[in-house]
């Protein structure tokens, strides 16, 4: 045993003495450091300071422009509506009515699937081009949206040709980027508002949007009401089984009570919780606001010009500068 030990330390390699640094050892900068390419604070400092009536001419150009485009920007006008949506209390019954005769009444083409539309689904149709643009026609606001072409008092438009007469895809594409609808997940409340130069018309035409969506929607509803009515009717003439004659019966009460419950129903799908009013308080511009960024901005555009023109002169006496 002794002998096999002492030969396997003879096989093992012999591991090199460590050694300390030799004094003075230390961080050796990378070939082709020079240090007069450091740049310190106080070096910032001297640019800054040797460019300062540029610096401060630059920010104050800002500040002056952002105050002139402050006070020439239009004032716009928030007003607000705040909805909330109307349960359909015959969603249960048309469930129940499905459970139970759901397959007859697959055959007389009738869909049970349930009571009215969703809050989202009268949303989108309010947000719709179409709606929208048969707003725009019954209310007259194609020279309202486009004043500034529209001579009110000759009642004609100021254009060159025809062709720059805004249209109504034109209309459309303002009147939607002044409209906004938030919905509040929790609450599910509804927040429509209208965003215009004119504070009574933002007010109008909130107001006006609910009341145009709600007999649209109850429209809808009868007209679809009565259609069903008529074809189940159509389907009872043309039937003896005495259980389809009771489905066709009931689901003609059905479709009745739909249209007697609209008739009478004038906030059909939204019940307005807070009516739009005349704002007071301009939304836009925030003038304080435009012009604390003007001259921030224009700060920073000025220390960077600042830096820009000390590198290109420092370049150029680099060039300049004899070679030893």
């Amino acid at each position: 045993m002794s002998e096999q030990g002492s030969m396997n330390r003879q096989q093992q390699p012999q591991q090199p003495p460590h050694t300390a640094p030799p004094i003075g050892y230390g961080y050796y900068p990378p070939m082709g450091y020079d240090a007069e390419d450091e740049i310190s604070l106080i070096d910032l400092w001297r640019v800054l300071m040797a460019q300062k009536w540029m610096i401060l001419s630059v920010t104050l150009l800002f500040t002056v422009g952002a105050i002139i485009y402050a006070l020439q920007a239009p004032e716009i006008y928030k007003s607000e509506v705040v909805l909330a949506p109307v349960k359909q209390e015959s969603g249960g019954q048309m469930a129940s009515l499905a459970a139970q005769f759901g397959g007859l009444a697959s055959i007389a083409g009738i869909n049970l699937g349930g009571g009215g539309g969703s809050t989202e689904e009268a949303i989108a149709i309010l947000q719709s081009r179409k709606f929208l643009k048969h707003f725009i026609e019954d209310e007259q606001l194609l020279p309202v949206l486009f004043e500034k072409s529209w001579d009110a008092e000759n009642r004609q438009w100021l254009v060159e040709s025809d062709e720059d007469i805004p249209s109504a895809w034109d209309a459309y594409a303002v009147f939607s980027g002044i409209l906004s609808i938030s919905t509040d997940i929790k609450s599910g409340m509804v927040t429509l508002s209208i965003e215009w130069s004119d504070p009574q018309l933002a007010a109008k035409w909130a107001n006006q949007l609910v009341v145009r969506l709600n007999k649209h929607l109850k429209t809808e509803s009868v007209e679809q009401a009565e259609k069903s009515i008529q074809y189940l009717k159509d389907q009872l003439a043309s039937t003896s089984v005495v259980d389809m004659q009771q489905i066709l019966y009931r689901l003609i009460e059905k479709q009745s009570n739909t249209i007697m419950l609209a008739n009478v129903q004038e906030e059909f799908a939204f019940r307005v919780i807070d009516p739009a009013v005349v704002p007071e308080v301009r939304s836009k511009p925030k003038r304080k606001l435009i012009v604390v960024l003007g001259g921030v901005l224009g700060g920073m555009f000025s220390i960077f010009l600042a830096f820009f023109l000390n590198f290109l002169r420092n370049q150029q006496e680099s060039e300049e500068a004899p070679v030893s």
